[in-house]
């Protein structure tokens, strides 16, 4: 496969694989081969049994090919998902799709692809072989740049599919075979794996004379699996190679009755993991079972919750835990910031291992329980800590355990007894589903829960206003409006009252969204004293805010300005961050309203900041948009229209221009148009064209000026550029990718004007092609937003 030009690499998403932890070993020919395949076919399947690599082959090739697919490279997986309906939400999820539309996950997961080019990998498909052969194929057939690698123990079996069976890695040759040369061979790749896991684990180890050929027997009594090889490694902390072999030899020749010749690959792999079972103590035997419950790794805290009792302590878990580590059971993984624990995860096969073991012992249910009764906790605190200091935090501690909770509620609409503890849960996951970007399947979870029947109470009027909010955001007005008045109905008995304050609120939005701003600010007002009167700040704080953003629309500034300062001032009061943040936004509506650009535009740039460092792309667009109003009513034109470009990829990636806040589009429509008619059709798309083609970081920092603006310097050391003020600019532009056409409409100047700068920039440089002028660009330029020229 060729490389595309590096100019068209830049874009607001480009991959989620993670980084390699432990070296890769040998597959040179595999990885050819793969990428052989991908040039021409649409999937390619690398099937095999569990342990022989697949995975890892898979991710080294992806690495290796990210710049041949421009629209990003995205691992999906698939292991911890269990059921078949969540799919393509999955995927959603995944390559980071944050559409919150009405519209079904497979088809925006079609319409996201359609036009792109880009890498899906889906990671151990085998138990989701035939939905995965489904959704794959609508994928290909809707989107023929789209290339999907899968890893499986068996083929999808759809058209156009290449397989590639991976091998276990080459052996060394047997010494009771007669060799030509009396040279010593180089050494195989499967001595090369478990010398490096070795070294790792026993750094004062070295491959010798003397205990090469006991290696060379281990790996050649392993069948050169990789993870088989792997445990075994981890065995030389206690054991030498040679009684290493000594014992594989005494467990395979119990396992085959005596004749290693006849051992098949997959049981060479089971035994060595019912050896590292054995050689575990008897209470990290049972820890590895219990912590095959989990989906998606755990922390210490769930290994306590879930694990301890019943043959373990509390407090030894710890231990546990360290110990299984140290045996290459669990897997440490670095927490993703210094305020979250750090995780642990069992490798698939590893884990399924444990699960069959769980199963045996009768005890499966009974774990299950206690898993989701941990997780209905965490959602329990977290949303009673969802206005406060410890917001964000809870923010993302539930994004990292996403699939447990999901496992957690799947267990829970397993059994109708259990549905209530769904509702519950589900609703105090609310905020989760919102600001991870999960608004699809959290209203897919209170829509089940609700199915269920539960009786007219409290925690079913909590679930209908939540999902309303929800089907709000994805502007479902109907299903909102259908459960609000169900939750009324509720909220008028006895002990329900707080719910009504709540069904106001909503039905504000409601009335908003139709563009009954009077009725809708009478609901707000009503909404915001009866939660006032209940001692409930998040909800006040909501009304606050709407109540803001309905006067600054009615035109009645003073009433919006002094709404979103009291919504501060309540937020400030309590140390919360994420309202304060909307509060900001809105208010800063409301000023630049009234006349003060200024003060707006740092009340917008204060709010994006933190929107940035939640990741909440809803919030992060709001704040966009305010910008380039407010540029554009500043005459500055050219801001204006790159935000207008930057923010065709944010509402593109939600689905739902403005969702939530659609009675703002009038001011969208007003920049727009303003912006255009201020620059000229042609200068506006080129513009436009530029912000849409900014990454997420890039454009973020380009809002909020962080950028080092045009001809100022860099601060580094560099030496003084031969070109103009004039020709840096165009090399920059040529760098970005633009036609000669393109670079004259975006600075005003004739097409031969731009085509003479051209020529005069590779008289200069010595240069005969467009392309060394965007290398060269790329070692000496920043570019107008601070940053070297993409792909450079």
């Amino acid at each position: 496969m060729g490389e595309v030009a590096s100019a068209t690499s830049k874009r607001w998403q480009a991959t989620n694989l993670p980084p390699e932890v432990t070296s890769f070993v040998g597959r040179r020919h595999e990885m050819a081969e793969v990428k052989r395949l991908l040039s021409g076919a649409p999937v390619v399947t690398l099937t095999g049994p569990g342990g022989v690599g697949k995975t890892r082959l898979a991710l080294r090739v992806a690495a290796d090919v990210q710049r041949a697919f421009p629209d990003g490279v995205w691992l999906a997986e698939l292991a911890g998902l269990e059921n078949p309906e969540l799919l393509a939400a999955s995927l959603n999820e995944a390559m980071e799709i944050r559409d919150v539309s009405h519209r079904s996950p497979l088809d925006v997961l079609v319409d996201h692809l359609r036009e792109k080019r880009a890498l899906l990998i889906l990671d151990n498909c085998e138990h989701l072989l035939r939905p995965c052969a489904v959704l794959v194929g609508a994928l290909v057939r809707s989107a023929p740049s789209l290339r999907v690698l899968a890893t499986s123990r068996q083929a999808l079996g759809i058209s156009g599919e290449q397989t590639l069976v991976v091998p276990t890695l080459p052996l060394p040759p047997d010494p009771d075979l007669p060799r030509l040369s009396t040279e010593v061979p180089a050494l195989s790749e499967a001595v090369r794996l478990f010398t490096e896991r070795a070294t790792a684990v026993l750094p004062d180890f070295t491959l010798t004379e003397a205990n090469r050929s006991a290696v060379e027997q281990i790996c050649r009594r392993l069948d050169g699996i990789p993870l088989a090889i792997e445990l075994a490694a981890v065995r030389l902390r206690a054991l030498s190679p040679e009684e290493l072999l000594s014992r594989l030899d005494h467990r395979f020749r119990l396992l085959t009755g005596g004749s290693p010749a006849a051992l098949p690959r997959q049981q060479t792999l089971r035994a060595l993991i019912d050896w590292s079972y054995a050689l575990c103590g008897e209470e990290e035997r049972l820890l590895w079972q219990r912590a095959s419950v989990f989906a998606d790794g755990l922390d210490l805290e769930a290994a306590e919750a879930v694990c301890s009792g019943n043959g373990i302590e509390r407090e030894d878990v710890v231990d546990l835990v360290i110990g299984l580590v140290g045996k290459s059971i669990l897997i440490r993984e670095d927490p993703p910031s210094a305020s979250t624990a750090t995780r642990y995860r069992l490798l698939e096969t590893i884990r399924q291992y444990g699960r069959e073991r769980l199963a045996a012992s009768g005890q499966e249910d009974a774990l299950q329980r206690l898993h989701r009764d941990h997780y209905r906790r965490l959602a329990a605190e977290a949303y009673a800590q969802r206005f406060g200091p410890l917001q964000v935090f809870w923010f993302g501690r539930l994004k990292l355990d996403h699939a447990n909770l999901r496992t957690a509620l799947e267990y829970c609409l397993a059994d109708p007894e259990e549905t209530p503890v769904a509702l519950e849960m589900a609703a105090d996951l609310l905020y989760h589903w919102i600001t991870s970007h999960y608004v699809r399947e959290g209203r897919r979870w209170m829509d089940l829960s609700l199915l269920g029947g539960t009786g007219p109470d409290e925690s079913r009027g909590r679930a209908l206003w939540s999902d309303s909010w929800l089907a709000i955001i994805q502007a479902d007005v109907v299903a909102a409006t259908r459960m609000l008045e169900e939750a009324r109905e509720i909220g008028e008995r006895p002990g329900c009252e707080r719910i009504l304050a709540y069904v106001a609120l909503y039905s504000g939005m409601i009335a908003m969204f139709r563009g009954d701003v009077d009725r809708a600010i009478g609901l707000y007002e009503d909404a915001s004293a009866r939660h006032r009167a209940d001692d409930d700040p998040t909800g006040q704080a909501l009304a606050l805010i709407r109540l803001c953003l309905a006067h600054s629309f009615r035109g009645d500034w003073s009433s919006a300005v002094a709404a979103g300062e009291e919504c501060i001032a309540l937020c400030d009061a309590h140390e919360e961050g994420w309202h304060r943040a909307y509060a900001m936004m809105a208010l800063g509506l409301g000023v630049w309203c009234q006349g003060d650009a200024r003060r707006a535009t740092e009340l917008e740039k204060e709010s994006l900041r933190f929107n940035r460092s939640l990741d909440d792309l809803l919030g992060i667009g709001v704040n966009l948009e305010v910008l380039a109003w407010i540029a554009a009513a500043e005459d500055d034109h050219r801001r204006a229209a790159r935000l207008l470009g930057i923010l065709e990829q944010v509402w593109q990636v939600i689905g739902a221009p403005l969702s939530g806040f659609g009675h703002l589009r009038r001011y969208h429509d007003e920049c727009e148009e303003r912006t255009r008619e201020a620059l000229g059709r042609q200068t506006f798309d080129t513009v436009l064209r530029q912000g849409s083609k900014m990454r997420c970081d890039e454009a973020i920092a380009f809002a909020l000026e962080e950028s080092v603006p045009l001809g100022e310097p860099s601060g580094e050391a560099e030496e003084p550029s031969p070109l103009t003020r004039r020709e840096t600019e165009i090399a920059r532009l040529v760098a970005q990718g633009l036609s000669n056409k393109e670079i004259a409409a975006s600075l005003t100047i004739s097409q031969r004007t731009a085509e003479g700068h051209i020529e005069h920039i590779m008289t200069k440089l010595g240069f005969h092609s467009r392309a060394q002028i965007a290398v060269w660009t790329g070692e000496h330029i920043l570019n107008v937003d601070g940053e070297r020229p993409p792909g450079t």
